[in-house]
């Protein structure tokens, strides 16, 4: 069955960041998405791009006391002078700025019987050592609410009684009901990443988002038509989240709580067709918004096809031990949104950076 533009005009028209009416815990209306407080927008303040770096080494462990020489700033494959630098890690945590983990338990797009293998896990993870390495928080997602909880904890006992008194119920949007049924968990997904964003905007310091959820159906593919006002709004939601998550200082992170019931099936790597960062409005599709995508675009992982999902959870904290932050100003755009990718090379061997994928430049 051809799925014609009018089915998602509906669809990409609700993702547009233009408001939704909002339940959030603290119960206070998150804001629309701004700048990161401090700062001004960027068409004020000049072209300065601000970015967080992770470095590991072949195990995939992150690495710390790296110079500034040690990193070359491409912008669309082209040497940018970085302007500042800054290194944090265990040695200097004191002066370093403050960091959070957010963990999302996602009952939108996560199975009833999924919820509790993840439950399990998420409790062997808070009771396994006691205190947490950074201040950590939950948000629960369901069809009906976004409940944000306000104050982090590094006291793994402490979020462990916070996850035991939230208990999500069976959903009510299931796969049982198809195309519009998969549409209404985006925009539940979305939305929700939307409120979880404006309210991080107003937080400071670095925030790790690590998303524990299949992720939401990209609804791309050969049988779904855009029309071209379908594709500017697409396209225009494209841009403002990119924008909002490099503002809040969001990297986010996708883990999967399928596991290896899911190992080596489309799901697990499909998202990779929408990695590539998008430059126009014809070239937009509803698969760019898709989780795995936003996460490996703001510099976080994807991961999954593991049943160790406590230990996948862990492997995303441990970004928090070692991270650079720099400073460039980008190239004068010669057109709204004009896509900029971005890649952050080591001069050493067997050293690989993680940053955010790219930006979107304004004239």
């Amino acid at each position: 069955m051809r799925i014609a533009a009018q089915g998602l005009t509906a669809f990409v028209c609700c993702i547009s960041f233009l408001g939704f009416a909002q339940e959030t815990t603290p119960p206070a209306q998150a804001p629309p998405l701004v700048e990161r407080p401090g700062t001004a927008p960027e068409h004020e303040k000049g072209r300065r791009i601000e970015i967080d770096v992770v470095v590991t080494d072949k195990a995939g462990a992150p690495v710390s006391g790296l110079q500034p020489q040690d990193f070359t700033l491409l912008d669309d494959k082209q040497p940018q002078k970085v302007l500042s630098f800054a290194a944090f890690d265990e040695t200097n945590a004191a002066t370093a700025p403050p960091q959070q983990v957010i963990l999302v338990v996602d009952a939108v797009n996560t199975s009833y019987s999924t919820m509790g293998t993840e439950r399990l896990q998420l409790d062997k993870l808070l009771h396994s050592g006691g205190q947490l390495p950074v201040p950590t928080s939950f948000v629960f997602l369901t069809d009906t609410h976004t409940q944000i909880q306000p104050t982090p904890s590094r006291d793994g006992n402490v979020l462990a009684g916070i996850l035991d008194s939230n208990q999500a119920g069976l959903r009510i949007v299931g796969r049982s009901q198809g195309f519009y049924g998969a549409a209404e968990r985006v925009q539940l997904s979305i939305r929700a990443l939307d409120q979880l964003i404006a309210y991080e905007a107003k937080q400071p310091g670095r925030k790790l988002v690590i998303w524990l959820s299949p992720g939401w159906a990209l609804l791309s593919g050969p049988n779904i038509d855009l029309t071209a006002k379908d594709q500017e709004v697409l396209f225009n939601t494209v841009v403002q989240l990119s924008a909002a998550l490099r503002a809040a200082r969001i990297t986010l992170y996708s883990v999967d709580p399928l596991g290896m019931s899911e190992a080596g099936s489309g799901r697990t790597f499909y998202y990779q067709e929408f990695l590539k960062g998008v430059p126009s409005a014809k070239k937009v599709q509803n698969g760019n918004l898709g989780l795995q995508v936003l996460a490996a675009q703001s510099g976080g992982r994807v991961l999954n096809s593991s049943n160790d999902v406590a230990g996948l959870i862990a492997s995303c904290l441990a970004d928090a031990k070692a991270f650079y932050s720099i400073s460039f100003d980008a190239p004068r755009a010669d057109h709204p949104n004009e896509y900029h990718s971005l890649e952050i090379k080591i001069g050493k061997p067997g050293l690989a950076a993680r940053t955010r994928t790219g930006y979107y430049a304004q004239p």
